[in-house]
């Protein structure tokens, strides 16, 4: 039997929202009305999402999200990453509200307010092709994702805290990194949401020379390939991993799928198991 081919989308933007509940009911059933699956949530500091279905019901869903009146235009200008899947790899589909898009526990952190700077996936190729930046600093990046994502896939000579979840990140980078102020640090992860929130505590710290990735892992893959990187990249649904074609991994990695997701934090968050 032919599997249906499924468009993935992963996005996310700190945004204020003031009433995000408020929203809950509105979106899942527009989502529901779609035949769509994943996983929406909702924070006061913005949105994160992870959704699957036809091109036709990602469509309808992008021009909801962009254009309804409800939102205000605060998704107007959302950047979407896109890959082709062979089936639907969500289970069901979530809309939640949560304390942030993503847990780091440093409420004095407002990506919302600011932007930490940024590097382009082609400017980060050419600055490992050199080996510096253009400035002539040697460059450190910084993985920021979890120990099992770290060990399917990273870039070379990454440095990397073997934490298990993003709210250890704080303590790990705070005492890191001290007698290399004159270095130049490109923090990173699968899709751009944890790198933005480590680059501004980075910088928050006192550091520098602070780069995030700019749409993570995944546009690197679109816009560059594997260049630089070793392995494929974790993603928090059933394809498990992605190469640098963004193509589903054919590996298993010798991984129990529930265990392994529940080890990873993301059967709620993903949608991937029932309650």
């Amino acid at each position: 039997m032919c599997r249906m081919e499924c468009i993935n989308i992963a996005a996310y933007k700190f945004v204020g929202i003031p009433r995000p509940a408020d929203w809950i009911e509105p979106v899942n059933a527009r989502c529901n009305e779609l035949k769509l699956k994943g996983t929406i949530i909702f924070a006061e500091e913005g949105i994160n999402l992870f959704l699957a279905g036809s091109r036709e019901q990602i469509d309808e869903f992008l021009n909801y999200l962009r254009d309804d009146a409800l939102f205000d235009g605060r998704f107007a200008d959302i950047v979407i990453k896109e890959s082709i899947c062979d089936g639907q790899p969500f289970k069901r589909m979530v809309v939640r509200v949560a304390k942030e898009i993503i847990t780091m526990r440093h409420p004095l952190i407002k990506p919302e307010g600011k932007r930490a700077p940024f590097v382009e996936p082609k400017t980060l190729k050419r600055w490992l092709d050199q080996g510096h930046d253009d400035d002539g600093r040697e460059i450190i990046m910084l993985d920021t994702r979890n120990d099992f994502e770290v060990d399917i896939g990273t870039f070379a000579g990454a440095v990397e805290f073997r934490i298990q979840k993003f709210s250890e990140f704080p303590d790990k980078v705070s005492t890191a990194f001290g007698d290399k102020q004159d270095k130049t640090f490109v923090s990173f992860c699968t899709g751009g949401i944890r790198c933005e929130k480590a680059a501004i505590y980075m910088q928050d710290l006192g550091l520098k020379n602070v780069y995030q990735l700019d749409g993570g892992i995944l546009r690197y893959f679109e816009e560059v390939g594997g260049a630089h990187y070793n392995g494929e990249c974790f993603v928090f649904d059933d394809r498990i991993a992605v190469d640098s074609k963004l193509q589903e991994s054919t590996k298993t990695y010798g991984l129990d799928r529930v265990k392994f997701r529940r080890a990873a934090g993301s059967e709620a968050a993903a949608g991937l198991t029932s309650k």
